[in-house]
């Protein structure tokens, strides 16, 4: 028997992920076998949901998923899973005006899955005030049910004491409290937070979340909350098939952000896939038949990049022939020149003849609805395909290459043409998630 449950927040910054990562490895040291799952397009937690339990994470995103591969997916990590814990993006029930129940919010799965809702209250400033919060949680959709409170960043005992007392008068259990505590939070740069493949002690700072959460709340009660779910059935044609059946994936510091969902569903495809690091100056595989730069941080490495003249002869090899598609970062690692934060200009690959900017920043972020100009990795001409982008970066050239796709944002309000493609080479900002059979 496979549980869920779906952690969420009144917004960002309450203190979800910590309270989720360390939920994940309390559990896991009770010999659960438990995964962690993101709402929504994010790249950075389930790297932490993996490092606190060593099973990969997954994203479910009811905007960009249809809603049979969203009950696919989870249904699939729940195959060898005990206990999926869902974190919300941003606040329970924030999304786009998607039509109902494809919002993009934790709300939406909530509703579409039958999981109820362990909310994580952020009560300094305030005490019995977090009643009218919870109540109003508990009531604003009665498809959405709220099990249970815990209280976050509480100030004393007698803070929780009002705090809980008031909630469950009305009707709310609260299954415990964590308290205030500045170094509990995981450091952030420009896309979020701090990759957990970066954090110098990530297995200490779990340890000792995990340390917080048993002895802060009930974790029996927790458990008890979360619902069974139903064994995956039939399959969904929604998936973004495989670029190829032997897919070089770069994959490095630079190059991380390939969602877990994808490459699953590529190997049970029949797709290999063999990565390879640019920053140790790898090309991709010599028989491989597709080429897949995902996104990532570039330019934090453009120098590295820059001077890795076997990845750059590999790459270009490589494209004579067969595909490559590059998204965000490994889009800007195609161009021609990549400016760092700093101001310094470095040479990439070439393979398309735009130049991007880090230094002049602006901040682009949002769902998208990519219409294909041509048949290519991620599909046939005219397919829409589902995702977002999510970057800083800035064309500062947009090159003389021909168009990769037409795209909208998540209401369908066209944004214009998209990205690049010249010969087998294509690339785009537009983070590919998900495509569209209706």
């Amino acid at each position: 028997m496979t549980r869920a449950l779906i952690i969420g927040a009144p917004r960002s910054g309450s203190g979800k992920t910590s309270v989720t990562i360390g939920l994940l490895r309390a559990f896991a040291r009770r010999g659960l076998r438990v995964r962690g799952v993101k709402s929504g397009p994010d790249y950075i937690d389930p790297g932490f949901h993996q490092a606190a339990t060593g099973l990969s994470g997954l994203n479910l995103d009811s905007w960009a998923m249809e809603p049979d591969l969203v009950a696919h997916l989870l249904a699939e990590a729940g195959e060898d899973t005990d206990l999926l814990l869902i974190e919300s993006a941003m606040g329970l029930f924030d999304g786009i005006a998607g039509g109902a129940g494809r919002t993009g919010s934790a709300a939406d799965l909530s509703r579409l899955l039958g999981i109820p809702v362990l909310l994580v209250l952020d009560v300094s400033g305030q005490s019995q005030t977090a009643a009218a919060v919870a109540v109003g949680f508990k009531h604003y959709d009665p498809a959405v049910k709220m099990a249970g409170v815990v209280l976050n960043r509480a100030g004393s005992e007698r803070h929780v004491r009002l705090s809980k007392t008031a909630i469950e008068d009305k009707g709310l259990a609260v299954v415990g409290a964590v308290m205030r505590d500045g170094t509990l939070s995981l450091p952030e740069r420009h896309l979020g937070l701090v990759q957990a493949s970066e954090h110098p002690a990530i297995q200490h700072h779990i340890d000792r979340l995990a340390d917080v959460m048993e002895t802060s709340l009930d974790l029996d009660a927790i458990l008890a909350l979360a619902v069974e779910i139903a064994p995956p059935s039939g399959s969904t044609s929604a998936h973004l098939p495989p670029p190829g059946q032997r897919i070089a994936i770069a994959s490095d510091a630079a190059f991380t952000f390939l969602y877990p969902h994808l490459g699953r569903h590529w190997r049970a495809a029949g797709a290999e896939l063999l990565p390879f690091s640019p920053l140790v100056n790898e090309g991709p595989s010599a028989d491989a038949d597709a080429c897949w730069l995902p996104g990532g941080y570039p330019e934090l490495h453009a120098g590295i990049l820059s001077s890795a003249s076997g990845f750059r002869e590999g790459l270009a090899r490589f494209a004579e022939s067969r595909p490559v598609h590059g998204e965000c970062g490994g889009y800007m690692v195609l161009g021609e020149r990549l400016e760092d934060a700093e101001g310094a200009t470095h040479a990439m690959t070439g393979l398309l003849s735009h130049s991007t900017s880090f230094a002049k920043r602006k901040m682009n972020l949002g769902y998208r609805q990519a219409r294909l100009l041509s048949d290519g990795p991620l599909g046939a001409a005219g397919q829409t395909i589902r995702g977002h982008e999510f970057h800083y970066a800035s064309v500062t050239d947009p090159g003389t290459d021909e168009a990769f796709a037409e795209i909208a944002d998540g209401t369908g309000t066209p944004i214009g043409l998209s990205g690049g493609r010249r010969g087998f080479v294509t690339g785009t900002f537009f983070h590919a998630i998900a495509r569209t059979t209706l």
